[in-house]
């Protein structure tokens, strides 16, 4: 009989989507379970993909990306995020998911562990059961999202190749802090580990001070950056990202993405340099609005959550009602007609994921109905 790839085996589809289906498929849910930020993407960056258009930018380009792109990649890391690359270090990607996928697997052998602060988003694991390396988590819900040093430490072993570290945070939006930072960065130099950063949300911060793990100079040679174009700047379905390599890596790593899709779109290499000079504070400051009512709508419920200082999610405990996310969730579907994301789905019990890249219409009309629930739950 034939048989299929056994890397398939135990990959998992994204209950994110499942959920989301789930509440598109019952009648009268709202739902409040997607990362996918409601503005159009601005409108000067629309102009520059049809100037593109217009002018005949549909022929193939070089694999890695336009070199002007790449340039404006390697100005735009350097000059405002201190991560001082070279454009010859750049691949533009589709989406941050195929820079995390061209990472992982090109460092990733069988056996290999990968460690991943949980919770955190479903793909990582994912992408490193098709790799046929090993999950290993660390559990921050003790240590307030952060990663504690001993607890890192005892989870390293003689096949730990990589730490994933996404900062902030999806689901929690937590950012990880100095301590956190360091105890990753002495364990990766001394253990010569691999570190995924994945920094697709550091525009969309609400603190004054931002550090990344990229700011470590002597680790350079051991660290990869993922970004996206998608949640800064409303471009979700661009499908537009890049991946900073190591130089001495970059060789080896631009053939998968070279075999996977050759390149990206032609006609979008503009339009993103153009994303690069966006300001993107308008669109900043409207979610630290949305953050602010949820925050304080749940405060009034009584509801306790992690502290959200990034990205546009907020990751309720419900553990004084629930310890099965998956079944409070159904219940709210069927009962609350509101949709949010179990915390199973990010690796850790007893809280949801509420996301609130919605309107305010839509926010209030939703956290109304997990009200409602929750009152009839008391």
């Amino acid at each position: 009989m034939l048989e299929i790839n056994s890397a398939l085996e135990n990959v998992k589809g994204s209950a994110i989507r499942e959920f989301s289906a789930l509440a598109k498929a019952t009648k009268g849910c709202l739902a409040l379970t997607l990362g996918e930020p409601d503005f159009d993407t601005p409108k000067e960056i629309r102009e520059t993909c049809k100037f593109s258009l217009d002018n005949g930018q549909t022929h193939y380009i070089e694999n890695n990306g336009s070199l002007n792109l790449r340039k404006e990649i390697a100005n735009f890391e350097t000059e405002n995020n201190g991560f001082a690359i070279k454009e010859s270090q750049v691949i533009v990607t589709c989406g941050a998911t195929e820079a995390l996928f061209i990472s992982l697997f090109g460092i990733l052998n069988p056996e290999d562990e990968v460690i991943i602060p949980n919770p955190s988003f479903v793909l990582y694991q994912e992408i490193v059961k098709l790799c046929r390396a090993k999950n290993v988590f660390l559990d921050t819900k003790e240590d307030n999202f952060q990663i504690n040093y001993e607890k890192l430490l005892a989870l390293v072993t003689d096949k730990t190749k990589a730490i994933v570290l996404n900062s902030p945070n999806n689901p929690t939006g937590t950012i990880l802090n100095q301590t956190s930072l360091e105890a990753v960065h002495k364990i990766a130099k001394e253990h010569n580990i691999f570190v995924i950063v994945d920094d697709v949300y550091r525009q969309l911060t609400y603190k004054d001070e931002y550090h990344s793990f990229t700011e470590f100079e002597d680790v350079r040679d051991r660290t990869f950056l993922v970004q996206s174009y998608s949640k800064p700047y409303a471009m979700t379905g661009w499908r537009m990202g890049y991946l900073v390599c190591p130089e001495k890596l970059f060789d080896k790593i631009r053939l998968i993405h070279q075999y996977i899709n050759v390149s990206t779109p032609a006609p979008f290499q503009e339009a993103c340099i153009k994303a690069l000079h966006e300001d993107v504070t308008p669109l900043r400051e409207s979610y630290r609005k949305r953050r602010a009512y949820v925050l304080s709508r749940l405060d009034d419920m009584g509801l306790s959550y992690a502290s959200p200082d990034g990205a546009f999610y907020v990751f309720i405990n419900i553990s004084k009602y629930s310890n099965d996310s998956f079944a409070f969730c159904k219940r709210l579907i069927n009962e609350g007609l509101l949709a949010l994301t179990p915390g199973l789905c990010f690796g850790t019990e007893g809280f949801v994921r509420l996301s609130y890249c919605y309107n305010e219409d839509v926010l209030k009309e939703g956290l109304d109905r997990l009200e409602n629930f929750i009152g009839k739950l008391k």
